[in-house]
Parts: C-alpha cells; structure tokens; sequence
C-alpha cells in the first residue's frame, strides 16, 4: 500500500523522527524539552528511571563471543501489541531550524522530562572525523540548546535515559575513520552548550556486543528495553534486545534476544526503534534520489527475526527534499504510544526538521 497520507497536528498530536544512514549526508542531534503539552508529547506518563552513570569514566567490556547466539537459546520479550504501519501519520512539527544545517540523522525522546533531541553532522566537517551536533528542540520545533560531540560517529542511532532530572544520552562513539561507524556506545549527561571529545571523562563507553565491529542504540522508553544494531565481519548487521538498567550497569550476561537484521526493499536504512517484542525500521531515500519518493517503514518481530509488516509511507509526501532520518517511541500521559519518523527536507545549507507519529497498535 502506498496511501499513506499525514495530517495537520492537533492538540494530542506528537511527532515522529527520522535519520539518515548513508555516509555523505550530514546530520544533528536534537533535544527539546516539552512545553505545556500542546501537542500532547509534554504529558508523557513518566518511565522507571535507571541508575546512574558512573561518576568517573568508565570502559565496561564483556567476554568476546565467537558466534551470535540463537534466538532458541535466549530467553525473549514478551509479546506486545504493534503499531499498524499501514495507518495514518499525524505531524508533530514541520521545518524546524536545527543547530547545524546540515541533514538530521536521528532523534530521541527523554519521555520523563519531555525532552526531544535530534542529531546531524556539524557543519564543514568530513564524515571521517566524527563530529556530530545534538540539538534540543521543544515540542513545537523551537530551539532550545546543543552540543558538539567529535569524534563520535555517524550518528545512525541515539536514544534517551532519563535519571531523575537529567537526560543521559546514548551514541556511537570512537569512530572508525574506515567504516565511518562508532565501534562502542557512549553515556553522557546532557549538558547545552558543551563540547565532548570521544576521551572525555564525561563519557561511560560501553560494548554490550564484543564481537559487533560497529554498534548504535535505540531506547524503548516504555519497557526500558535497549536494542543495539550492530555490524558484523564479513557484513551484514543484527539486532541484540537488552534490559536497559543492565546495560547502563555494565552487565551484557543477560542478551534477551538476537537476530540477523531482516533484507529490506533494496534502499537506504534510515532508522530504527523498540517497542515491546518489535523492532520498527525506516528505509529511503530523498526526492533528489529517488523523485517518486520511496519510503519504508517496517516491523520486525524481535523473538523471531522475522518481518512482520512492512509499508511504503506518504508521510511528509508534500516536503521538498524529503529524505527519511530517524524513529523514536513515545508515551503521553494518557497512556498512548507513539511511533515517530523522521523526515529533513529544505535546499542544502538549510535543512530542516520534520517529525511525524503513528499511534495505532494492533
């Protein structure tokens, strides 16, 4: 199906965020916190919140696995309700104006203090080097603050973990000038204004997948569950589902489950994100690449690997530029679940973001 359609946000409306996957295209981190709740997404029922950082910096590794291990010898996640992909998408915000102006890559929300972050690549940089930009938007696309992060990564996949009053982030890190990939995850406090390099103190680097060579995180904030993309030898990339306050502790022991990434429609892997026992993935490209416009969004069974729905979406359809970037979950306080896309669109040097949701589940 392709009628996919988006329409205008009302008072209950929350966005849906995007990234974008592929190497030469810039993009930012954003974070906003929520005001008043006018499109609903300020009124998130609050999640358990997880320990804290380690107060110094810490490397937590695991025993290196020789193989992945099969999903009939991991526990699993129960099983959840899903999003149907083929209803329609709401908007949350259109062009709103990031840090950088280069593409965005991926957001995240912090549901417990109605944050939204967004990332990108900083401006006049090389893909090489790392250097991303995380910006802070309110709900309604209005700049908050940034922070530079170099030497970090692509910026493929950031998620949020709130404990108590701050906004711990979780990205890439420490580049690989080959792949253009982090091979670890970082934890950090959200602080605006700052600038962290990859050997910052402030930094606690994980590597819940000894043998991925490359790894982002996705947070499901609703089940405190974390899922870590992760790229193999030899190619390919699969899926690991965590516990999240186990991760953040440094404890891999405990994988719930692990899959090979499903094949897609043969485009660009924009994004992904977790909730309950699926994986939600976007695929596309911009109008520039593809005019007709190719978006897809799929699910992804977690205890099976297998894909369960995917559609090609008209979220957006209206943007210029339009390339698919970033997926998030969200809850409001009333209890609704909310599956995010996102979209940049606008002319090069003035990229902008876009957020869309579904919230239907089946």
């Amino acid at each position: 199906m392709t009628d996919d359609r988006s329409t205008a946000g009302g008072p209950d409306e929350a966005g849906a965020w995007n990234r974008r996957h592929l190497l030469r295209l810039g993009g930012g981190l954003a974070l906003g916190t929520a005001v008043g709740g006018a499109l609903g997404l300020g009124q998130g029922t609050a999640a358990a919140a997880s320990p804290a950082a380690p107060t110094a910096p810490v490397t937590n590794t695991a025993a290196p696995n020789t193989a992945a291990p099969t999903a009939a010898a991991l526990p699993g996640v129960p099983v959840s309700k899903r999003f149907d992909l083929t209803e329609p998408s709401h908007d949350l915000f259109r062009h709103a104006t990031l840090h950088d102006d280069t593409v965005q890559q991926s957001f995240c929300y912090d549901i417990v203090n109605k944050r939204l972050f967004v990332a990108q690549r900083q401006n006049s940089t090389d893909w090489v080097n790392g250097q991303l930009c995380v910006t802070e938007l309110d709900f309604d696309g209005n700049y908050r603050g940034y922070m530079h992060l170099n030497g970090f990564g692509h910026g493929v996949s950031i998620a949020a973990q709130p404990v108590g009053s701050t906004t711990y982030l979780w990205t890439e890190v420490d580049i690989d000038a080959e792949s253009e990939r982090g091979v670890r995850l970082a934890r950090f406090a959200w602080q605006s204004g700052k600038t962290l390099s990859n050997t910052s103190s402030a930094l606690t680097k994980h590597k819940p997948v000894p043998e991925g060579t490359a790894m982002t995180a996705a947070i499901d904030p609703v089940f405190n569950r974390m899922a870590v993309r992760y790229a193999v030898a030899g190619g390919g990339h699969r899926y690991a589902i965590f516990n999240l306050a186990e991760v953040a502790a440094g404890n891999y022991a405990n994988r719930l489950a692990d899959f090979a990434q499903p094949p897609g429609p043969g485009v660009s892997f924009q994004g992904y994100t977790l909730y309950g026992s699926y994986v939600y993935q976007l695929r596309g490209q911009s109008y520039d690449e593809a005019p007709e416009g190719n978006t897809h969004v799929s699910s992804v069974d977690v205890n099976t690997g297998a894909e369960v729905q995917s559609f090609r979406t008209g979220a957006g359809s209206t943007l210029t530029f339009r390339e698919p970037e970033g997926m998030a979950v969200y809850r409001t306080s009333a209890g609704e679940v909310r599956l995010f896309l996102g979209f940049a669109s606008g002319a090069a040097g003035d990229r902008r973001s876009n957020l869309f949701y579904k919230n239907v589940l089946v």
